[in-house]
């Protein structure tokens, strides 16, 4: 089953950081938020993927090319230019990556996608979002309605900390908890190829139309997800992210670490604790 991964977007509210690339290669623990969502995925069954790139494509495309040069010990001869690698790359990956366009609204880079599903049900994310969602159980519940699409609903985390309060004394308090009320778009979503029928073009919004009319017919349903979640729209998120991180403390580390040293992207990460459209394919 293909994962399909929405990578192009310009990341404005990230400036700081994307000026110079995508927002899904922002770093949290010295990786990419793109490598967490596809490790994640991983870990359930999950290997082939299929990533719509848009703005600075490019330096996701470069990633992927050097990513088991990176992460192996090398023989180099500068004499003919021929490079030994000791090991194979530990992620038995394949990766699609797709040129989308760079303006292409969400609903136009999914159906540019479709030549690459194989007509059949796939999982469909954002290059931003993180969580500890079990991906098997999500699956089960798509298969069991018989409709077009599943998307997953999450209660998000509140912007601020939440006291609560009997008259004038704070009784409780939880730093940035999940909020308890109200339901919102999580982005991960099991589809069948008939989605596609409902995307019009390239500026159409998938949230928008798609949605709206999948939810009309009858078609779309919901898996409401209480666990964590996090999308990294802000600074404030990704150093969230981090600091998780950094304490070992990261609920979407859903795999087990490799025995072997890993040399890794940047900044080497902690990993700490156990919980027109020509394509570029690669395996990892």
């Amino acid at each position: 089953m293909k994962v399909a991964i929405l990578a192009g977007g310009l990341g404005t509210r990230l400036a700081e950081e994307t000026e110079n690339k995508p927002k899904p290669m922002v770093e949290i623990g010295g990786q990419p938020i793109l490598w967490h969502i596809m490790r994640h995925y991983y870990r359930y069954g999950f290997q082939n993927f299929a990533i719509a790139l848009g703005y600075k494509g490019e330096v996701i495309k470069k990633y992927m090319l050097d990513y088991c040069s990176l992460n192996s010990n090398l023989t180099v001869s500068l004499r003919n230019g021929q490079v030994q690698s000791h090991r194979d790359c530990n992620l038995d990956w394949l990766v699609e990556l797709i040129d989308t366009g760079l303006h292409t609204n969400t609903g136009g880079r999914i159906k540019r996608l479709a030549p690459y599903m194989g007509n059949e049900t796939f999982m469909l994310t954002w290059g931003d979002g993180v969580s500890d969602l079990n991906l098997q159980d999500l699956l089960a519940f798509h298969r069991s309605h018989g409709k077009l699409a599943t998307m997953t609903v999450v209660r998000p985390p509140a912007r601020f900390g939440l006291p609560i309060l009997e008259d004038n004394q704070v009784v409780e308090f939880s730093e940035k908890p999940q909020i308890k009320e109200g339901w919102i778009n999580g982005a991960f979503f099991v589809l069948e190829p008939g989605v596609f029928d409902y995307i019009e073009g390239d500026d159409t919004q998938w949230e928008k139309d798609p949605l709206e009319g999948l939810a009309r017919d009858g078609q779309l349903m919901a898996y409401r997800y209480t666990g964590f979640w996090q999308c990294m729209d802000t600074l404030r998120d990704k150093r969230r992210l981090q600091g998780l991180w950094d304490g070992g403390n990261a609920p979407w580390k859903t795999w087990e670490d490799e025995t072997h040293a890993s040399i890794g992207y940047g900044t080497p990460g902690l990993h700490r604790n156990g919980h027109g459209t020509p394509a570029l394919i690669g395996r990892l």
